[in-house]
């Protein structure tokens, strides 16, 4: 199968040289570009800021930005079975970015903007065969949120995933269905035991559409 994967964080420029961004190292899409790879799919990376060396044999595509992550995942997505969106997109980006530094003296007000919605555009162009598969990061106790996530995005799988798992090697992640089911998965696994099993379950949703 031929899988896209994103990975990493997104950097929105403030200025020349401040950003906005999420904390992300990247491993956790590394190790599905391990996984995928390991069971003899065809991977084309789409890489946020990481300093992260993955396999030649990979295509590897870098940006910096969400809207640069955007137009990546909309330009390759048509060519690929499916999308696991594993990058940690920033949510807002600055309406305006200055040209030079801006000064450290006195107040600064940054007026913020939503950045596109990555995986929700890719999943109302998808074919039938294609599915996409997304991440939500929040607290413990707010599962329902990811299942309204799941559904509103139109996704085909939900990998919510508590906050305080967060910069963690381990993950703890609940797996959401369409159809309402939820596979909870054992406690603290690691992020490589993690991404075998979530190429396996993307495997098991290109199946049945085949």
């Amino acid at each position: 199968m031929k899988l896209l994967i994103t990975a990493g964080p997104t950097h929105e420029p403030i200025d020349a040289v401040r950003y906005i961004g999420n904390r992300s190292s990247g491993t956790l899409g590394a190790a599905l570009v391990a996984a995928a790879l390991a069971k003899g799919h065809s991977v084309t990376l789409i890489a946020g800021p990481i300093s992260l060396a993955v396999p030649t044999t990979v295509k590897r595509i870098d940006v910096e930005t969400a809207e640069q992550m955007h137009v990546a995942v909309m330009a390759n997505f048509r060519h690929h079975d499916a999308l696991i969106m594993a990058a940690a997109v920033a949510d807002f980006r600055p309406v305006a970015v200055s040209t030079g530094k801006i000064p450290r003296t006195g107040r600064h007000v940054l007026e913020l903007e939503s950045t596109p919605d990555i995986v929700a555009d890719a999943s109302r162009t998808k074919l039938p065969h294609q599915r996409t598969i997304g991440f939500s990061l929040l607290p413990q106790g707010q599962l329902q949120t990811s299942v309204a996530k799941l559904k509103r995005k139109h996704l085909d799988l939900m990998v919510y995933n508590p906050l305080e798992t967060m910069n963690s090697p381990r993950i703890t992640a609940t797996l959401l269905y369409p159809d309402g089911r939820q596979e909870p998965l054992p406690p603290m696994m690691s992020k490589a035991e993690f991404a075998r099993l979530l190429i396996e379950r993307t495997m098991n949703l290109i199946d049945r559409s085949v």
